[in-house]
């Protein structure tokens, strides 16, 4: 397996990331199975805050691999605080993970549910510098994971974000994409679990304090299918279903999941 082309096929996918990234292997590997019996209630949790400045949005991109929507994090304009975290942590981007139909697609596994798809914002810590600076420290990075789950009622939310899939099809592609607020994304609850865990793709660093959002926000199966139109092949490429891009839960070992709630 080439140093570059990891991926989510039998070839080169998460049973075999380990190969060329042995992090992948660690002790605080992520997404995990989070079992409600063994989640410590932390009283001392407080609630988090994000104040997003929805003129950071940049640009939304194919990588061949997910849907990313990339932001200005050059200073502290769209910044995560509070929870589990100390100080300001910056947003540089948000993307999607989600499955081949409805009934699967998530990272994380709620007491055996798995939704039809993760959105993972990812902030990281300016103290230590710039984000390859953060991915080398264990309070680096600080991650909100909001689960998707297929409904009557899809959010009004994830329209403008599917809106431009047509224009980033193929892998490669990228398009403007300007005054986003991304806290639009929110559930009405604050309650979360949270951990320290890894990045979910290679080189799979342990850099993340997890923050994951309890309620889920719902889109419809038309929203998911839109998802599923893109192609993890280049336009010249025949065309290839970007589907299934998550990693399986990964050993606990012996970490411990608090929540902000009872």
């Amino acid at each position: 397996m080439a140093q570059s082309v990891w991926g989510y096929d039998s070839d080169n996918g998460p049973e075999r990331w380990h190969e060329n990234y042995p992090l992948a292997k660690g002790d605080k590997q992520s997404p995990i199975e989070i079992n409600s019996k063994d989640v410590q209630h932390d009283s001392s949790l407080a609630s988090w805050h994000a104040s997003y400045d929805p003129g950071a949005a940049k640009t939304i991109l194919n990588n061949g691999r997910t849907c990313r929507v990339v932001f200005d994090d050059t200073f502290d304009r769209s910044v995560l605080r509070g929870g589990p975290l100390s100080g300001a942590y910056r947003l540089r981007q948000l993307h999607l993970h989600w499955g081949s139909c409805d009934q699967h697609g998530s990272e994380h596994v709620i007491d055996g549910v798995k939704y039809a798809a993760e959105l993972h914002m990812v902030h990281w810590n300016p103290k230590h510098g710039n984000f390859a600076g953060a991915l080398k420290q264990p309070d680096g990075v600080a991650v909100v994971g909001i689960f998707l789950k297929v409904g009557q009622t899809p959010k009004p939310e994830m329209k403008r974000i599917l809106e431009e899939i047509e224009n980033i099809k193929t892998k490669g592609k990228e398009a403007p994409f300007l005054h986003f607020d991304p806290s639009i994304l929110f559930p009405k609850s604050r309650d979360y679990w949270t951990y320290h865990g890894s990045f979910t793709t290679p080189p799979c660093e342990e850099c993340i304090t997890w923050i994951l959002l309890r309620e889920p926000i719902e889109v419809s199966s038309d929203q998911m299918a839109k998802l599923r139109s893109l192609s993890k092949n280049a336009e010249n490429e025949p065309v290839s279903p970007l589907v299934d891009n998550w990693r399986p839960p990964q050993p606990l070992k012996g970490r411990i999941v608090r929540a902000s709630f009872k």
